[in-house]
């Protein structure tokens, strides 16, 4: 279930909320992995930063796909060129 729902959100670039342990997080999703445990993860940009953050399955809770504007994906190589 939460794979096609990340499988949704990543297609149609949508921000996903979620419970992340006891933090709400606002993410947008950008691909979904595997982690070097052999779990299953998402990895994401945290809303209103430029970090990208891995969030395993396990902790994830309390999923909702947010209908706000799509958003861009950001992709860092621009900053390699100056």
């Amino acid at each position: 279930m939460k794979s096609e729902i990340f499988s949704d959100a990543i297609s149609n670039r949508r921000k996903l909320r979620f419970l992340y342990g006891s933090k709400e997080v606002v993410v947008e999703p950008y691909y979904i992995s595997v982690n070097s445990n052999g779990k299953k993860a998402i990895f994401g940009r945290i809303a209103h930063t430029n970090q990208i953050q891995m969030f395993q399955y396990d902790n994830i809770f309390n999923i909702r796909i947010l209908n706000s504007n799509k958003f861009s994906p950001i992709i860092p190589i621009i900053a390699s060129y100056n």
